[in-house]
């Protein structure tokens, strides 16, 4: 995985990441479908074998949405009392919606990061193994 910046110019990975777009040269989709990833990018060509974005995205989907959610329904009940059937008509969309959404950014963000950065996996050599 190399950064070729010199050939296809400065790319945002914040942009590319949101966007869904490939971060080497921002114009062919990276994301396909809800979170999938394409093979390669149809512009430029690289390959997204690199691409992994782990559990990192949903953690961070959890934690922020469930922070929303709780925040709001308690704004609701103390505010207006609705009965619960209520609460979930309005929350269960909510939760939908947005978790979906965020999850194709948070994923988006994840991999172009990770390309912008050239992360790979942590690999041991001999001398770091304590006998």
């Amino acid at each position: 995985m190399t950064n070729s910046s010199d050939h296809y110019g400065d790319v945002s990975p914040f942009k590319t990441g949101m966007a869904g777009a490939c971060p080497r040269c921002g114009q062919g989709k990276m994301l396909k479908g809800l979170l999938g990833v394409h093979d390669k990018c149809n512009a430029c060509d690289l390959d997204y074998d690199f691409a992994d974005s782990g559990d990192g995205p949903a953690v961070f989907v959890i934690l922020i949405l469930g922070f929303i959610v709780v925040g709001l329904g308690l704004i609701i009940e103390v505010n207006y009392s609705p009965p619960l059937w209520l609460h979930f008509l309005i929350l269960f969309p909510l939760v939908i919606g947005l978790g979906l959404w965020g999850l194709r950014v948070c994923k988006g963000l994840f991999l172009a990061y990770q390309y912008h950065n050239d992360a790979d996996e942590g690999h041991l050599s001999e001398g770091d193994l304590d006998d």
